[in-house]
C-alpha cells in the first residue's frame, strides 16, 4: 500500500515528495495536467528557501540556473536585503519552471515520478487511512493510502472533497501579466512604477531563461474595460492606458491575470488529509512570497509525516504542522494586503508611501521588513527561554570530528541533530537513535540573528530536520533536553 499520495506536482508537491522519499516513505505523486507547462507564475526564491535547499545539498543546482536580483521591494518601495545575516542575502531569480524541473529531477532520483493526467474524484478517510478515487489516462481506479496531501493549488480538489473551509476575501484589483519579448528590454527590474491610472512593472527574464523574455505586470485603478478574453492585445492595451506605451510587446510565451484575493484554509490537517502550498493559502504574488511559502510548508510537513509513519513520533506531531505554518501564511497575507493598499491611487496613499520610504532609511526598520518578506524572521516558539529556540539555525562555521566546517551540511541526512559544543566524547544516554550526535567546536562566541541581533552561542542545541532549533542550553546542564526530545516526537511540551 502506498503510504502517502501527493496531489499536485508543483514546487510544493515536488519538494514534499523529495523529502518523504529521502526518508524512505513510499510516495505516489499525481497531477491533473497532461504534462508540465511552460508558464512560470513565480520567478524568485527568498533567502530562507535558499537556506533550506542548502540544508538538503541542493542549492548548487539552483545557483547554476538563476542569478541574484539586485533589488527587492515592498509595493514598489525599495527594501535592502543585503544586510540579512545569511549566505543568501538577496532575492534569487529563477523561473518556477526551472525550479520545478530541478525539484522533479531530485524527486525522480529518489523514486518519485510524476503521474500526469491523474486527478482525484473522491475520497473517504477514517482513523487508519484514506480511500481515494482517481481518474487516470487509463480510466478510473481506487487506492488506499495512509495519508493524502493536497498540493493541488488554489482550486484544490482535495480541500473541497475533505470539506475544509477556505475563507477570505475576493479580489478587487486585477493584475495582468505576460512573459513577452519587448522591442527594448530594460537592463534591470523596473520596480512597480506607480502612475495616475495604475501600476506597471517590467522584470527582465533573459538571464534566468536564456531567452529575451520580460515579465510585464500591469493593473488599472478603475478599469472601464473587460479583460476577457485575456490575450496579448488585452495586456498591450492596458499597458498603453497606464504607462503610455506597450513597450513593443510581441511573441508572448504566455499571458494571464490574477487578483488580490486572500484566502486561507481553516485547517491544514483534517485527520489523514493535509494541505500545503496554494491549496492552504492564496494571496497576490507581491514580493515573491507564494512559492517560497509552499516549499517551506513542504519541508515543515515532510519530516513530521515521515517520523509519524516510521513510528518514531505520535500523531500529535502532525498537529504542529498547522500550529506552525498557519500563522506564517496569515503573516504573509497581512504583508501582501498592505502592499496592495500601498499600490492604490490617491494622495493619502502617496503620503503613506513617502512615510514608509523614510522609515526604511533606518537600518533596523529596513531589516525588520526584509526579514519578514524573506521568511528569515520565522519563530515557532516566541516565548522560549533561549532566543535561538524556534528560529532557523544559522549556517555558522564549526569544526567537527567528521570534517564539517559549517552547520547546514549536518542536515543533509534530514535527521534531527544534537550539536554539542562541549565536545563531550560520549553520546548522551537520553538521546534516541533517531537523533544524530555531533561534537564540534564553534569558531565564534556569538551568532547574529535577523531582527534579534547578536546572541551567545549555546553550549549545545537540538536542531530539527527542517533547520529550526528545538532546544538550546546556555551551559552544560542539559536542562530541558528530555522534554525537548519528547516534543520533537509529538509527546508533551518543550520546556
Amino acid at each position: 500500500m502506498t503510504q502517502v499520495l501527493i496531489v499536485g506536482a508543483g514546487p510544493t508537491g515536488l519538494m514534499l515528495a523529495y523529502e518523504l522519499r529521502r526518508a524512505g516513505i513510499s510516495v505516489r505523486l499525481v497531477d491533473r495536467a497532461p504534462c508540465r507547462g511552460k508558464a512560470s507564475r513565480a520567478a524568485a526564491l527568498n533567502p530562507r528557501t535558499m537556506e533550506v535547499l542548502d540544508q538538503r545539498g541542493m542549492v548548487g543546482e539552483f545557483l547554476g540556473n538563476g542569478r541574484p536580483l539586485t533589488v527587492a521591494h515592498f509595493a514598489g518601495i525599495g527594501v535592502d536585503w543585503s544586510t540579512l545575516p545569511t549566505r543568501y542575502p538577496y532575492l534569487f531569480g529563477v523561473l518556477q519552471s526551472v525550479t520545478e524541473n530541478i525539484l522533479e529531477r531530485f524527486a525522480r532520483e529518489w523514486g518519485a515520478a510524476v503521474e500526469w493526467s491523474t486527478e482525484v474524484e473522491g475520497l473517504d478517510h477514517d482513523d487508519d487511512g484514506v480511500n481515494v478515487e482517481l481518474q487516470t489516462a487509463d480510466g478510473p481506479t481506487q487506492e488506499r493510502v495512509d495519508y493524502l496531501i493536497g498540493c493541488d493549488g488554489a482550486r484544490s480538489t482535495v480541500r473541497r472533497l475533505a470539506g475544509i473551509t477556505f475563507d477570505g476575501s475576493d479580489g478587487s484589483i486585477t493584475y495582468l501579466l505576460g512573459d513577452v519579448d519587448l522591442a527594448e528590454s530594460p537592463s534591470d527590474w523596473l520596480i512597480c512604477d506607480r502612475r495616475a491610472t495604475g501600476t506597471v512593472s517590467v522584470m527582465p527574464l533573459g538571464a534566468l531563461s536564456g531567452q529575451p523574455w520580460c515579465r510585464v505586470t500591469v493593473t488599472e485603478y478603475r478599469p472601464e474595460h473587460s479583460y476577457e478574453p485575456m490575450t496579448l492585445a488585452t495586456l498591450r492595451e492596458c499597458a498603453i492606458r497606464v504607462a503610455g506605451t506597450d513597450f513593443g510587446m510581441h511573441k508572448p510565451l504566455w499571458v494571464s491575470s490574477f487578483t488580490d484575493h486572500h484566502r486561507q484554509a481553516g485547517e491544514y490537517r483534517r485527520g489523514r488529509v493535509l494541505l500545503a502550498g496554494d491549496a492552504a493559502h492564496i494571496h497576490p504574488p507581491l514580493g515573491g512570497q507564494g512559492m517560497n511559502l509552499g516549499m517551506q510548508d513542504a519541508v515543515n510537513l515532510g519530516w513530521k509525516l515521515a517520523s509519524v509513519i516510521q513510528g518514531h513520533a505520535s500523531q500529535a506531531l502532525l498537529d504542529t504542522y498547522h500550529q506552525e505554518r498557519h500563522p506564517q501564511a496569515a503573516h504573509v497575507m497581512v504583508n501582501t494586503r498592505a502592499q496592495s493598499a500601498l499600490l492604490e491611487s490617491g494622495d493619502n496613499v502617496t503620503a503613506m508611501r513617502a512615510q514608509l520610504a523614510s522609515l526604511l532609511r533606518d537600518d533596523g526598520a529596513n531589516e525588520r521588513l526584509a526579514a519578514a518578506m524573506s521568511s528569515m524572521d520565522v519563530c515557532y516558539a516566541p516565548d522560549a527561554p533561549h532566543p535561538l529556540i524556534g528560529r532557523r539555525v544559522p549556517d555558522a562555521e564549526i569544526r567537527s570530528a567528521t570534517g564539517c566546517r559549517s552547520v547546514f551540511p549536518l542536515l543533509h541526512s534530514q535527521r534531527p541533530v544534537l550539536l554539542d559544543f562541549e565536545r563531550t566524547p560520549e553520546r548522551p544516554a537520553v538521546l534516541p537513535e533517531t537523533v544524530d550526535y555531533v561534537a564540534a567546536q564553534q569558531t565564534g562566541r556569538r551568532w547574529r540573528l535577523p531582527v534579534v541581533g547578536w546572541v551567545d552561542v549555546p553550549s549545545a542545541l537540538l536542531i530539527r530536520p527542517d533547520g529550526y532549533v528545538a532546544w538550546a542550553s546556555p551551559d552544560s546542564s542539559r536542562t530541558g533536553l528530555p522534554a525537548a526530545l519528547d516534543h520533537l516526537h509529538g509527546r508533551g511540551s518543550a520546556a
